[in-house]
């Protein structure tokens, strides 16, 4: 096994806002695996408030590369488990290594991963198109700009629900709202009520991530589906938002990547949850892998292709939400010159 990495630091098409910060490049990290000649390709962007830079992901895997080399790749479910132990404070290089390994895996079986899984497609949800927070004037360019059936409109400052009032003016699109832990419990319990009279369809991450005691008397009062993000991060946190949200947003390079997802999945169907995937910005490489695990769950939020004005390949489609597979083996995608 060849282990190979480059960053880029890619450009939105808008300066990207939520109620954490602002930014106008995306910083990414793609990896490559080369065994014998075929090639598997893995993301997993830097995201500021989690800590993790991509300084941090290209020491880390310098520093024990020669171990990833030596590996003797089978399947990707053990390979995770070997990431695991290697990288134990870097789920972010692990999300990118794990998603490698199963395209890999998928091109070795010439499949792709869906088609392995034996999943179907036509079950595959909508993906929303992110508003991120502006000027309304310019919320509404951007909706108008990308006419789409399900927006997620970024919330949390002052001003929110003037904000979602006049989007909603200008069109009749489903609306999810993103507080990215924005709100405290009276902001919450007040404002949700006029959330659902705007047409909104559920109410991501309200309150702080740890504020578990203010989640749980919003969630018996919540007259909106809440889900849980800042508070979802690894595979133990499915177990803690049961009764405290009424689903969970898994993000790939979080959780450190597909493999642990997958049992996030199978986890919250158990406990009678509803589950999103969804982006961190994410270039065509990680949208493609969440693409693969759409069929299995009930809200797909990845768009980050579309919101970014470069990418590092080409594969994952999409007409008005839907998303377009194509017929490659492993995640579908094309890597632009490595």
């Amino acid at each position: 096994m060849n282990v190979k990495c480059k960053d880029f630091n890619l450009l939105f098409k808008h300066r990207f806002t939520i109620s954490k910060g602002s930014k106008t490049h995306q910083p990414t990290l793609i990896i490559e695996l080369d065994y014998f000649g075929v090639k598997g390709y893995g993301e997993a962007p830097a995201i500021s408030y989690y800590n993790i830079p991509i300084e941090k992901m290209k020491e880390d895997l310098e520093q024990k590369k020669v171990f990833l080399e030596k590996f003797a790749f089978s399947d990707p479910e053990r390979y995770w488990h070997y990431l695991h132990h290697l990288f134990p404070n870097n789920s972010f290089l692990v999300c990118a290594l794990d998603m490698a390994g199963w395209d890999l895996h998928g091109k070795i079986k010439r499949k792709q991963l869906h088609e392995l899984w034996k999943l179907d497609t036509g079950k595959t949800p909508v993906t929303d198109f992110t508003i991120g927070i502006d000027t309304i004037e310019n919320m509404v360019a951007k909706m108008n700009e990308r006419p789409w059936p399900i927006y997620k409109i970024k919330v949390g400052v002052e001003g929110d629900m003037e904000m979602v009032a006049a989007l909603r003016k200008h069109t009749d699109a489903i609306f999810r709202v993103d507080a990215n832990a924005g709100w405290t419990l009276e902001e919450a319990l007040q404002k949700i009520p006029k959330l659902k009279e705007l047409g909104v369809e559920l109410v991501e991450q309200p309150l702080a991530k740890d504020n578990w005691e203010g989640m749980k008397t919003l969630f018996q009062q919540s007259v909106l589906p809440l889900m849980a993000d800042e508070s979802c991060v690894a595979e133990s946190d499915v177990e803690k938002c049961h009764q405290h949200f009424h689903g969970i947003n898994i993000k790939l390079t979080k959780c450190s990547g597909i493999t642990p997802a997958r049992r996030m999945i199978a986890k919250a169907r158990q406990l009678d949850m509803k589950i999103m995937v969804g982006c961190m910005n994410e270039s065509s490489v990680g949208t493609a892998a969440i693409a693969q695990l759409a069929p299995m769950v009930d809200f797909i939020d990845m768009d980050g292709p579309l919101l970014l004005s470069e990418d590092t390949a080409s594969g994952v489609g999409f007409d008005f939400g839907k998303i377009i597979y194509t017929h490659g083996p492993g995640l579908g995608i094309t890597i632009n010159p490595f």
